[in-house]
């Protein structure tokens, strides 16, 4: 998921059985987070809003004997979240986020664990709508662009004509030619049942289910409902930062033109030959989202059009990706289903989308706790036992804060609360000691990467999803739900 940069630098109903918010009634909360239009995007991008003020907030937020927990999160949102809030900045017409680090651009995949935490604060429904309202933007501008086959697809990132990147916005016809972990609706309906936003459903749902479908039509080339990556540039490192970049069950990755197509000018080499887990996952967790949230919208057909997608995809993951012997599941070879032999954290995605059996499930937690992934800090991101793992490399055996709450998450779907208490507990004793950062070594812990990565904050959200046990952290209730 590689970032252009300007210097060095679960079934239905399973989301609202964690500890969400419910309510706030935290206006002065409002102050610290920029309104469109207003100034106060400037300020916060050069000086994010801290001090005893943010702190004494924190803590109206938020409620925990631990002191150090009060400051944890108060760093976490001066830095994580209210610090990647960019104004708007042609073709993005709305507020944007940035990853942090000097990355200038509106990721897909990074941006949906920002604005969850963001959904936290009240009256931020108007500034999250236009944060989404950039993908739509961009679907609309690719649309008119680009042929048909090509229609729904929302990049990797979108950036300003101005970024000052290594290839600025002004090329987005051409790159990023590639989207990204599909995560859109998650993300969406995460913040949903954080603010209960319908005008946010309103304006989204029909853009969703256009990037759902592009997906499938242009990763799905088989048709069996299990996705691969691609990149219309045809080069295969830009297939490979659709997913986890560097990960060791795409090294042998090739790039072909779509198998049923014509060859021609509209189906060059785009199309990757390894179909994987982690995406499947992904795209499947949505789908169970972009149900829902269409079941909330009044149109049931979409979500019967969603489910569908959702069942065929689940038994083609059980089918041919599942790996009683690696104790997770593979990525496979499209053409001819054979599995990779080489087990990765995106082998442990399917928890959180419910696609496991029981059985399965209970597999893979036994998997999480052998020595071969039960690293010092986990989850890594290959397991030990790999001849390519090493602790500190990128995607290949290093520690991301976003797929262990993920992982984390899906775990205690299934109950395994044990296991998943002691990934979150060691992530966020991790976090306390060396810092919020992009990822970690996994044998020592030591941070690597970007300091304070918008997505890494997800370390605050195992907290507060109730993912921890050591750690009490959770978000003040009020009488009512927030309505903004």
């Amino acid at each position: 998921m590689k970032r252009p940069h300007e210097g060095p630098e679960a079934v239905a109903g399973s989301i609202e059985r964690r500890c969400f918010l419910r309510g706030l009634a935290l206006s002065s909360f409002a102050r610290l987070v920029p309104r469109r239009g207003s100034q106060l995007f400037s300020q916060i991008a050069s000086a994010p809003p801290g001090g005893q003020e943010l702190s004494d907030l924190v803590r109206k937020l938020l409620v925990t004997p631990d002191p150090a927990l009060y400051a944890f999160a108060a760093g976490v949102y001066a830095t994580c979240v209210l610090g990647r809030i960019k104004p708007p900045d042609p073709p993005l017409a709305h507020p944007w986020i940035v990853p942090g680090g000097g990355y200038f651009a509106q990721w897909l995949w990074d941006t949906m664990f920002v604005v969850d935490l963001l959904a936290l604060l009240p009256h931020q429904s108007e500034l999250i709508r236009g944060v989404f309202q950039n993908y739509w933007d961009f679907q609309k501008r690719w649309n008119a662009e680009k042929p048909v086959s090509q229609h729904g697809m929302i990049a990797n990132f979108i950036a300003p004509f101005d970024a000052p990147a290594e290839r600025p916005g002004s090329e987005w016809r051409r790159f990023p030619a590639y989207s990204q972990a599909p995560l859109l609706a998650w993300g969406m309906e995460r913040v949903y049942l954080r603010n209960g936003d319908r005008e946010l459903l309103a304006s989204g749902l029909g853009g969703l289910e256009s990037f759902h479908d592009w997906y499938w039509r242009e990763r799905d080339v088989r048709g069996i409902g299990l996705v691969g990556v691609g990149a219309y540039s045809g080069d295969v490192q830009h297939a490979r930062y659709e997913t986890y970049d560097h990960e060791v069950d795409l090294d042998g990755l090739r790039m072909t033109p779509h198998p049923g197509r014509p060859s021609g000018a509209e189906n060059g080499s785009w199309y990757g030959d390894i179909l994987i887990p982690a995406n499947t996952a992904y795209l499947l967790l949505s789908e169970l989202s972009l149900a829902r949230m269409a079941k909330v919208g009044g149109d049931p057909a979409m979500a019967a059009r969603r489910m569908a997608r959702y069942s065929n995809g689940a038994r083609a993951m059980r089918a041919h990706m599942w790996s009683p012997q690696a104790g997770c599941f593979l990525s496979i070879h499209r053409d001819t289903l054979k599995q990779v032999p080489a087990a990765t954290v995106g082998g442990f995605m399917p928890l959180l989308a419910h696609v496991p059996t029981s059985t399965q499930a209970a597999v893979m937690a036994s998997t999480l706790s052998s020595p071969a992934w039960a690293t010092t800090l986990p989850i890594p991101t290959v397991a030990r036992d790999n001849a390519s793992f090493l602790p500190s490399e990128f995607w290949r055996g290093d520690t991301w804060p976003a797929p262990n709450y993920q992982v984390a998450a899906g775990l205690a779907l299934y109950g395994h609360r044990g296991l998943a208490a002691r990934i979150a507990d060691r992530n966020l004793a991790n976090a306390l000691r060396a810092g919020v950062s992009e990822r970690y070594d996994s044998l020592t812990g030591d941070p690597l990467g970007v300091r304070g990565l918008g997505m890494s904050a997800t370390t605050l959200t195992m907290a507060l999803d109730g993912l921890t046990r050591r750690y009490n952290l959770r978000v003040r209730k009020s009488p009512t739900r927030q309505r903004s």
